[in-house]
């Protein structure tokens, strides 16, 4: 319907002037108005969708009004408004189209953008109310938290003396009244048992019956007084009678069987708990079974089972009999009836099922079972074999029973009867001579040539009697001779029987069988891919023979490959000898001399082992074979210096700068200088880098803090600012030079200093963590929070920034900050440390030492965890000897301390993975505290395997120039005893 143009400029004008009506319009309904109709609207002149006519229609009172009419929209003008419209909607009956769905997405979409806008602000004022709620009204745990830390001051005596919790009741409460009673007088009741009281009694009640003089149907009256004492004795006379009943006349002992007594109850209690009417039911459909087909053994095993269940042993044992009556061939109605009936019995029921099936092996094995002495059980399985020879089970239960000597002759009879039994075989071989074994071996193989296990035994055989030439022969004809009988030669079950092999001490069986499979069925561009797995699966099993093997092999196809070396020197590294791996690295710098690490490994082991000239001719093989090369350069530097050959580390260093003047070579040639205290010449080194080598962060860093070293401030600062103006990306370097204007008293400009380093290098965890630092150190407490706060919001990852922020919360708030942060950084080794901290500072110590393993786990390299979990170790060690244990029973430390001395003997079991150093100085922390002189022995030694080079406290003391030249355990040693205790 079009709308005229005049309607839109005079607003006066309706705009539905002028236009016809639409099709069924009718004047006023709107406002409930029907119109009316005459007789010539009757009939087909009137449209079916037109409004109806109900002028004629019945009263209200007697129309039903279904459920469409009771939800019509009420669209009077008395429920018009001109801003909302109607209360209800105008084509609320109209159908739903797409330009609806849009319109509705439409205003759904500005609702949403509107919500959105006040969200935050609402989001935060709630976030007020609540915390402003929590101030006004805190939990009892939070009002009290600083009474129950006050506790810890609290001395025994001061236990003792806090008096116990009074009552408070009133006194009444406290003291009630005990209720009277008043001892009546036999002359009272002789004298209304008299007859005095007697017309007070009501004749009808009865209590008339028991008065004297009142006569009752059927009973005699008592007359005359009453004599209590009389009642007592007899009384006494009634129990010796019923005691006389029970006694022996002539002991006076009881006669009463108490065992029997007991079994007589016992026998009275149900056994079964069900429904009576479910056993009955059950009782009718097994006899109809038992009567249909009486050569069922199944329903005559339920039947008797049944009436076992429900307490009728009896009954059953019955039922199974005349089973067997009737199924006398029936195995399992035999074993049923022995089953149910006692030992001796059933010993005659299963001699009568031998009788009757002398084939069953199940029979004879149950008479076997049911005979108490040795003899009687060789003689049953004797007799058994008389009639089931082929039997294998007979004859491993008749061997088992034997001497060795009686079961070789037993054995040479059964490998007859049951030629293809492997079983036999083999432990017939194993009961020979060397010699005979071999023959016995060969004849099994020509008896079972199918099966592995007999030619792996006689490797296995030879390798035993010192011929370990012969192993290879026999398991290439064993790969041979399977395949030619149509063996499928599977890999993973060789590789089992040679972890098999390896676990009985056959190491060249072992071997033997890995080179013989090791190549069938692959590929020849998956074989390295392949053995490097199966040799790392052999080694998670521990067969580290067998991946030895898996090594040797690949080396031996693919020579010229690095990672093949250095996976096979790094399993002997862990799991072999020295020798082994100076052998092995011998063999591999004669494949591989390019390979800078296989030689710096062998010069290692060399100085590890005390060898220093075999160490420097292994470096001196490695400068011919990679000249200039710098990490062979520093490797040489390192050992001279380690063994205080300082002028030979000089030489080594001059000529390394003039042969390969790198960065690296130009830091441990300012570091030589520095640590010998030779601060000019380590800064004329480092001039002379930063002219080559400017754009290097460690040279500026290094030069301004040897300049701090000689208190030349202001130098430093000068150092650092031209360092930042070519390295503007290193925040190490950001960080020295904020706590320079720090140490200068100007926290104002070290404030600065961050904020333009974290412009420089945004959304960085160490220049925020840098932040809330330097605002707690200058007691801004409030400050610190915000700035944390933010840190977090630009940084939601960052662990670094969550462990720092849990210990900055009260500590009733502490345990929800962790949560937070463990859902944000679930695997971060830093938040995990904090974790472990925060419950030891809880003395939840098992807890402790359970987070302390996943923390070395997820991030070993994490040294000040190891550190920490050492300590505690220590101070456990030193309260021991004082026997300090009984004294700790009755006091408040037993209670803290006490429950860890009982359980922290156990085994940590931790895959290092060397890279974190932090780690290991909390877990020697925590060690040195509550463990033993064992565990800190385990973990001083995993920590010296381990390396860790990274940590902030560990980096502190090891970076340290004057800890230069301490070796990894004197790192972990100082960063231990430094370490504060968590609080």
């Amino acid at each position: 319907m079009s709308v005229p143009p005049q309607a839109f400029v005079n607003k006066n004008k309706k705009h539905f002037l002028g236009i016809p009506a639409p099709l069924g319009y009718v004047a006023g309904v709107g406002r409930g108005a029907t119109g009316f109709t005459t007789r010539s609207d009757i009939g087909p002149a009137r449209d079916a969708n037109d409004v109806s006519d109900d002028r004629h229609a019945p009263p209200a009172a007697k129309r039903k009004k279904t459920e469409e009419e009771d939800d019509d929209e009420d669209l009077n003008d008395s429920n018009y408004d001109e801003f909302s419209g109607y209360s209800g909607s105008l084509f609320s009956k109209d159908p739903y189209d797409k330009d609806d769905a849009e319109a509705d997405a439409i205003y759904e979409s500005i609702d949403k953008r509107m919500d959105e806008k006040r969200k935050e602000y609402r989001e935060k004022r709630l976030k007020e109310d609540l915390e402003r709620y929590r101030q006004e009204r805190p939990k009892i745990q939070q009002q009290f938290s600083d009474l129950k830390r006050e506790l810890k001051v609290v001395t025994e005596e001061e236990w003792a003396a806090i008096p116990e919790v009074g009552d408070a009741r009133n006194r009444k409460q406290r003291n009630p009244r005990a209720e009277k009673f008043t001892p009546l007088p036999d002359s009272v009741l002789s004298r209304n048992l008299g007859g005095e009281s007697s017309s007070s009694i009501d004749p009808g009640s009865g209590l008339a019956s028991m008065m004297p003089g009142v006569t009752t149907p059927g009973m005699l009256t008592p007359s005359g007084d009453l004599d209590l004492r009389k009642i007592g004795q007899a009384r006494n006379t009634l129990m010796t009678v019923k005691l006389s009943q029970v006694s022996d006349s002539v002991t006076g002992q009881t006669v009463v069987d108490p065992k029997g007594y007991l079994t007589d109850l016992q026998s009275m209690i149900p056994t079964y708990g069900g429904d009576i009417n479910d056993i009955k039911k059950a009782r009718l459909l097994l006899k109809s079974v038992r009567e249909t087909n009486p050569n069922h053994p199944p329903a005559w095993i339920a039947s008797a089972r049944l009436e076992e269940v429900t307490g009728k042993v009896q009954s059953a044992r019955n039922l199974i009999m005349k089973g067997c009556e009737v199924n006398p061939s029936s195995e399992e109605l035999w074993l049923e009836a022995a089953r149910l009936q006692p030992p001796d019995t059933a010993r005659a029921v299963i001699a009568h099922a031998a009788r009757n099936l002398p084939h069953s092996v199940r029979i004879w094995v149950k008479a076997a079972e049911l005979e108490q002495e040795t003899k009687s059980k060789r003689r049953v399985y004797r007799k058994a074999l008389e009639h089931i020879p082929n039997s294998v089970r007979l004859w491993k239960a008749a061997v088992e029973l034997e001497n060795p000597e009686d079961a070789r002759i037993l054995l040479s009879r059964a490998v007859e009867c049951c030629p293809t039994s492997v079983e036999l075989w083999l432990a017939l071989a194993r009961l020979e001579t060397y010699e005979n074994a071999r023959k016995v071996l060969n004849k099994a193989r020509e008896n079972i040539p199918t099966d592995r296990q007999i030619w792996v035994t006689a490797a296995k055989l030879e390798e035993a009697h010192g011929n370990t030439h012969m192993v290879e022969k026999i398991i290439d004809r064993a790969i041979t001779s399977l395949s030619a009988n149509g063996v499928e030669i599977n890999r993973e079950h060789w590789f089992k029987e040679a972890m098999e092999a390896e676990k009985s001490g056959a190491v060249h069986t072992c071997q033997a069988i890995i080179r013989a499979v090791i190549g069938h069925g692959i590929d020849p561009e998956d074989q390295k891919h392949t053995w490097m797995e199966d040799a790392d699966a052999c080694a998670n099993e521990g067969a580290y023979e067998c991946a030895r093997a898996v090594y040797g092999y690949a080396l031996s196809v693919f020579p010229s490959k690095k990672s093949i070396w250095l996976r096979a020197a790094y399993l002997e590294k862990q799991r072999g000898t020295r020798a082994s791996l100076e052998a092995l690295l011998q063999r591999a710098v004669a494949h591989c001399p390019k390979s800078e690490v296989l030689w710096l490994m062998g010069a290692k082991s060399k100085w590890l082992a005390g060898d220093v000239p075999a160490a420097r001719g292994i470096l001196s093989l490695a400068f011919q074979a990679n000249p200039n090369s710098e990490e062979i350069w520093l490797a040489a530097v390192k050992l001279e210096s380690e063994n205080k050959e300082y002028d030979r580390a000089r030489r080594l260093l001059a000529k390394a700068r003039a042969s390969a003047p790198t960065p690296r070579v130009m830091i441990k040639s300012a570091k030589l200088e520095w640590a010998l205290n030779n601060l000019d010449e380590a800064l004329n080194l480092l001039d002379e880098a930063i002219k080559v080598f400017g754009d290097y962060a460690k040279l500026h860093m290094m030069k301004g803090q040897i300049e701090e070293q000689m208190n030349r401030d202001d130098d430093a600062h000068n150092t650092y600012t031209q360092g930042l103006k070519k390295c503007a990306t290193s925040v190490p370097m950001w960080i020295l030079l904020s706590r320079l204007e720090e140490k200068l008293k100007h926290v104002t400009k070290a404030r600065s200093v961050l904020e333009k380093a974290r412009l420089r290098n945004p959304k960085n965890p160490e220049l925020w963590l840098e932040s809330v630092r330097l605002e707690r150190r200058n007691g801004s407490a409030e400050i610190a929070n915000a700035v944390m706060a933010k840190a977090l919001q630009e940084c939601p990852n960052a662990g670094r920034l969550w462990a720092e922020a849990i210990f900055m919360e009260s500590r009733p708030q502490r345990k929800t900050k962790s949560v937070d942060a463990l859902k944000k950084c679930e695997h971060d080794a830093h938040v995990l440390l904090a974790v472990s901290q925060l419950f030891w500072s809880e003395r939840k110590l098992n807890k402790c030492r359970e987070w302390f393993n996943r923390t070395v786990k997820i991030d070993p390299d994490l040294g000040d965890a190891w550190a920490f979990f050492y300590t505690f170790l220590i101070l456990l060690t030193l309260l021991l000897p004082c026997n300090i244990t009984y004294r700790l029973r009755s006091t408040r430390i037993w209670r803290r301390v006490g429950v860890t001395i009982m359980t922290v003997r156990y085994n940590l079991q931790v895959k290092i993975d060397p890279d974190l150093g932090d780690a290991w100085a909390f877990f020697y922390k925590f060690e040195l505290l509550h463990g033993t002189e064992q565990q800190q022995e385990d973990v001083r030694a995993r920590c010296k395997a381990a390396e860790p080079h990274h940590g902030e406290n560990w980096c502190r003391h090891a970076k340290d120039i004057a800890n230069w030249c301490f070796s990894t355990e004197q790192v972990l040693l100082l960063v231990a005893k430094d370490l504060p205790v968590p609080t």
